[in-house]
């Protein structure tokens, strides 16, 4: 103790003369500034002159430093104000306001309004940063943090004006109808509908005297196609030959919704099939005429009058039997009769008297689109009124252009477009999707505008059925809380609040930026087509999927164009899968897709693909536990056997089908009811041990649980095999 004290006095007085040395030290400074001061103003050095002038500098220099400190202290104090927010202060709240808006008014982590949720009928699983809560939980979170709320100022947003652009019709006056006497003929714009391999693609090479068909994969149409025919009397028509497979339902319609007439293939062997009969129906649904043309009659099994009498019970009623559709009889492959088919077109585009306005704005549709590497975003589309022209400004959905160049389907330059003249267009700033309409408009400027327009409109259409989900969803959660309240309105308030957070808590630990789903059983896709209308096919089939409940089914990403790194990022974050149709991938892709061990599946054909991916949905289900009956037995007498001081229940049986193995997997069954799985504990044949007891042999045996047996019940032996399972979404194909 004594050392101690010692020690701490010598502390003390270290510490006393090093304060007089820097005392001592500043008194200097101070008094070397002063004797200069002195010899300047040639005054004799005096202490009493001296003193009082030391210990004003002094005191000024003690009140500089003073002011140093308090203006250092005052900003430490505001970085820790801005750092650290009053806990409690006011909150600006508003009437809806996301959990992350609300965390950052509150100046706190999002994990602290997760954990005052806990408290209300809100479904935490549900829940992410960017839901929407309303006033009455926000109020609720801010009072249980011990916080002010006030609400904030509303600002009064103005009603936004429509700029969009639009057709003619009677209730829109922005643009105004043609004038009769403008009004010039244009070339009929004619669908090829009918069944798949029923020779659409076959009669439009032999009119344009082309081999499309051939080059086409699988021997099938996978794209709609645009093209002007001159027929040799000099009328010129324009052909549509849109797909046949089931797949490609929407081209059809597309297709029908553009077209003046509609050709309908049937083949003359297999009559009126699935896609014919929904063909009938587009036509129908257009208010399009229809002219049959029954091709491969020049095969032996042809039979034309069994497809005119199958017609008829689809109201395709041919002029021999009363009614108004021609029907011919031809052969694309070899070219028989295609001469009167297009007369028979030309006669009924004349009978329709059809006239359009080659002059003022441009409007048209888009038939397909895609993506090019060298001319980047291309339209093929058909001119309905006006003439297209290179520097011509038009809009379609989001997207808009000015044309640059145009060409024909011969890939032939062009320099203006009529109406009714198919053409494909360079210059857009996005691929517009498929239907689209083309309008032109006066100015970039007026594009923008529209462009602006139409995407704030969708965007209030999608934040409007956001607030409807969402709402559905609360209410949900509102009714269940109830629910929930009056099971527990025998408790007190607190003993409630206690229930409830002890049952909600374990959802903290699972809040929505921490939950990552299994990857087992969902499976990611990217997709990718050379055109719009194939990625609008591809993601028709996958919105069919209904099988959520097996392997959830995500789609990352789709769109037009070759892998790309993108592609390949995309699926790397979701362990997804690629999809490419009609497109590539090359080399280097590949080799990086290899090294991250990413699928890249490329095909040509739609059913293909579509059936890979059912491959990779099947790999992706957990396999199914199929058990296969071994043996069974009937209990003919219970009794107990004692080991040490527990009695065992026996149960002596007879083989009557197969053999009992002790090695396998047993079920006890009463009444057609399963009433025990699991192992033997013992199997025993006269007393003996006996792994294996035959058809026809007695034996007793015990499980491996402590179940009284009855007479009658059934002793089944049986293995477990695992088998891959299959999915049972149908696509339709």
């Amino acid at each position: 103790m004594n050392r101690g004290l010692v020690l701490r006095l010598e502390s003390l007085v270290q510490l006393r003369g090093a304060c007089r040395q820097l005392r001592a030290l500043s008194y200097r400074k101070v008094w070397g500034a002063q004797w200069k001061l002195v010899q300047a103003s040639a005054q004799p050095p005096c202490s009493t002159l001296l003193r009082p002038q030391l210990g004003q500098n002094h005191g000024l220099m003690g009140a500089a430093l003073a002011q140093c400190r308090q203006l250092a202290t005052k900003e430490e104090t505001k970085k820790k104000k801005k750092k650290i927010p009053l806990m409690r202060g006011e909150v600006e709240i508003r009437q809806k306001m996301t959990i992350e808006e609300l965390a950052r008014a509150m100046g706190k982590d999002i994990d602290h309004i997760y954990e005052a949720l806990l408290y209300t009928d809100i479904n935490l699983d549900s829940l992410e940063p960017d839901s929407v809560l309303y006033e009455d939980h926000i109020k609720m979170i801010v009072q249980k943090s011990g916080m002010k709320y006030k609400s904030a100022k509303l600002k009064e947003e103005k009603e936004r004006k429509n700029t969009d652009a639009c057709f003619w019709h009677s209730c829109c006056p922005c643009r105004p109808p043609a004038d009769p006497a403008v009004l010039t003929p244009r070339p009929p714009v004619v669908t090829i509908l009918g069944h798949v391999d029923h020779g659409k693609t076959t009669l439009l090479d032999s009119l344009r005297k082309t081999q499309v068909a051939s080059m086409e994969a699988g021997g099938i149409t996978q794209h709609i196609g645009a093209f002007l025919v001159h027929m040799p009397s000099g009328e010129k028509i324009t052909f549509l030959d849109t797909p046949g497979h089931a797949a490609f339902s929407a081209m059809r319609a597309r297709g029908t919704n553009v077209t003046d007439i509609v050709i309908l293939v049937v083949a003359a062997e297999d009559g009126v099939m699935e896609q014919t009969v929904e063909s009938i129906q587009h036509a129908k649904n257009a208010g399009v005429p229809l002219i049959l043309a029954i091709n491969k009659c020049d095969k032996p099994e042809a039979d034309p009058e069994r497809v005119k009498k199958e017609l008829l019970a689809h109201d395709v009623v041919c002029e021999e039997f009363g009614g108004d559709v021609q029907a011919v009889n031809i052969s694309a492959l070899k070219g028989e009769n295609l001469m009167v088919l297009a007369e028979a077109t030309v006669a009924l585009a004349e009978m329709l008297e059809l006239k359009a306005d080659a002059t003022g704005l441009v409007e048209g549709t888009v038939i397909e689109s895609r993506k090019d590497r060298g001319k980047g975003p291309l339209t093929t589309a058909i001119i309905q009124r006006g003439t297209l022209r290179k520097g011509c400004v038009l809009v379609a959905g989001k997207t808009w252009a000015k044309v640059r160049f145009m060409f024909d389907e011969n890939g032939k330059a062009v320099d203006a477009a009529p109406p009714g003249i198919p053409v494909e267009i360079m210059g857009w700033k996005d691929v517009p999707s498929a239907g689209d309409e083309i309008l032109e408009v006066e100015s970039e400027q007026r594009a923008h505008e529209v462009i602006d327009w139409r995407i704030y409109a969708e965007q209030q259409e999608k934040l409007k059925k956001d607030v409807e989900v969402i709402e559905a969803k609360q209410k949900e959660h509102r009714m269940e809380y109830k629910q929930q309240q009056q099971k527990l309105a025998h408790l007190t308030w607190r003993q409630r609040k206690a229930v409830l957070y002890k049952a909600n808590k374990h959802l903290l630990f699972q809040r929505p930026k921490d939950r990552r789903e299994a990857a087992e059983d969902t499976l990611s896709v990217i997709v990718k087509g050379d055109v719009d209308g194939s990625v609008e096919a591809i993601l028709n089939i996958l919105d069919s999927y209904d099988c959520e409940d097996e392997c959830k089914l995500d789609i990352v990403h789709f769109g037009m164009g070759d892998i790309s790194e993108n592609d390949l990022s995309l699926a790397e974050a979701f362990n997804g899968v690629i999809y490419g149709f009609s497109v590539k991938a090359n080399d280097s892709i590949k080799k990086l897709a290899g090294k991250k061990g990413i699928k890249i599946k490329l095909h040509n054909i739609i059913y293909k693909l579509i059936d890979d991916l059912k491959e990779e949905l099947n790999s992706r289900l957990p396999p199914a536990v199929v058990e296969t009956t071994v043996g069974e037995a009937s209990v003919l007498d219970t009794f107990s056997v004692t080991v040490g001081k527990n009695k065992i229940p026996v149960a002596g049986c007879r083989v009557h089908k197969g053999l009992l193995d002790r090695k396998m997997k047993f079920k006890l069954i009463r009444s057609g009811d399963v009433i025990w799985k699991g192992s033997l504990s013992s199997l025993k044949h006269h007393k003996a041990d006996a792994q294996v007891i035959k058809a026809g042999m007695d034996c007793g045996l015990s499980l491996d649980r402590n179940l009284e047996f009855q007479v009658g019940d059934d002793i089944i032996c049986y293995e477990e095999t695992e088998v891959q399972q299959t999915t049972s979404w149908d696509p339709g194909f």
